[in-house]
């Protein structure tokens, strides 16, 4: 098979042919249709963490089961048989673990970790969800502490106060999802939330629109924005959760500024980088700021950063609970999550290190090109978009 490969002592990654692996036991062997570039993609091949010589790279897909492991053979979950249509996400080379990625045209992955794509749904589409999705869920409900729309009954809890839920970085993929999911909570809880966003001008008509309906939204690049913020969550105060989805330097620092004055312990903030990979301190913060990695859903121990995370039996539990979620939708056709907007790239795995690498850049979010000099219509910008290639249907 061919495979998206780094070289961890030139830091150069290229196309190779690799052996087609083998299913261990609860694992299943699926044919790679469509794979979706995230920025930790780019940022571990400039910047190798792998302790290998070389590794497959690459962390979200989408395509089918070719076979599952021997000792599959008599379930009866609809993931373990070929053909069944299905994506989730793997580490590749953004661990010191010898564990390969997602770029290439075969993988082995844990069954139940990946999702039922519905028929509805194209598997480039669907491969834009499985990480991203998982980490907006774990940002809202093992984070913040909003009740799930999954898993136990969220109505079994007692009644909720009305609440502001603050996301900077709306527009992201991570926002996008955040929005769906907050929006799920709030239905299936019976509890009132007021969304409010943070994002770019150019965005809010979207952002206003089913499925993230946001109540009130302001513009990120308007210096005052923390203070309208403020006054747009209920009582005019402040907020009580707050999501910040870019997570790097000041921007830390000014989500904080949006809550209410009186939450002391009633707050809670959620953020997606530690304080030495986002720049910023989190020292004297009031409302402690919350980090986890999506990758503890593996269920494994991970070399990431540094330090290790060990192996994490509850983080799993909710991956599994979560991909269980979005798997409901696929006998009635119509996705529990929406996609976000796909820019599908020409070119296939060849093209992933010269345009998708390109594009997203190895540096922080707010540090990324706003041109990359290139003339081709695919190589715009990147704004509220995923990037994914198509690898094809060969056999």
């Amino acid at each position: 098979m061919k495979a998206l490969v780094l070289t961890t002592a030139t830091r150069t990654t290229a196309v190779e042919d690799l052996p087609i692996p083998t299913p261990a036991a609860g694992e299943i062997l699926v044919r790679v249709h469509a794979i979706a570039l995230n920025p930790v993609d780019t940022l571990y091949t400039s910047k190798p963490i792998a302790a290998q010589p070389q590794r497959v790279v690459g962390t979200d897909f989408a395509g089918v089961v070719v076979e599952a492991a021997a000792n599959l053979a008599a379930s009866s979950d609809a993931r373990t048989k070929p053909g069944a249509r299905v994506s989730g996400f793997l580490q590749g080379a953004c661990s010191v673990n010898d564990r390969p990625g997602a770029f290439a045209e075969y993988l082995v992955i844990s069954y139940d970790l990946v999702w039922l794509v519905p028929e509805s749904l194209s598997l480039e589409d669907a491969s834009a969800i499985s990480m991203c999705g998982l980490t907006a869920a774990q940002g809202l409900f093992t984070r913040l502490d909003l009740p799930a729309p999954f898993g136990s009954d969220p109505k079994s809890r007692p009644a909720l106060a009305p609440a502001t839920v603050f996301i900077y970085g709306a527009s992201t993929s991570l926002g996008l999802y955040a929005a769906q999911l907050v929006r799920a909570s709030a239905r299936a809880s019976g509890r009132h939330i007021r969304l409010v966003g943070a994002a770019s001008a150019s965005k809010h008509q979207l952002l206003r629109q089913e499925p993230y309906s946001y109540d009130a939204l302001v513009d990120y690049r308007d210096p005052s924005w923390p203070e309208k913020v403020r006054a747009a969550a209920l009582g005019g105060n402040g907020v009580q959760y707050a999501l910040d989805c870019i997570s790097e330097g000041e921007t830390v620092a000014k989500v904080h500024s949006t809550f209410a004055d009186d939450v002391e312990g009633d707050g809670h903030f959620g953020v997606f980088r530690a304080p030495a990979g986002g720049g910023y301190q989190p020292q004297g913060l009031r409302v402690k700021p919350v980090y986890g990695a999506a990758w503890e859903a593996l269920g494994v121990e991970v070399g990431y950063n540094g330090f290790v995370l060990p192996a994490n039996p509850e983080a799993r539990a909710f991956g599994v609970t979560f991909y269980n979620y979005l798997s409901a939708s696929a006998p009635s056709g119509a996705p529990v999550l929406q996609p976000n907007p796909v820019r599908l790239m020409p070119g296939g795995l060849e093209r992933v290190v010269p345009d998708g690498f390109e594009l997203l850049g190895s540096l922080q979010v707010s540090a990324r090109s706003a041109t990359s000099g290139r003339t081709e219509t695919w190589m715009r910008p990147v704004s509220g978009e995923k990037i994914v290639y198509s690898l094809g249907v060969a056999p």
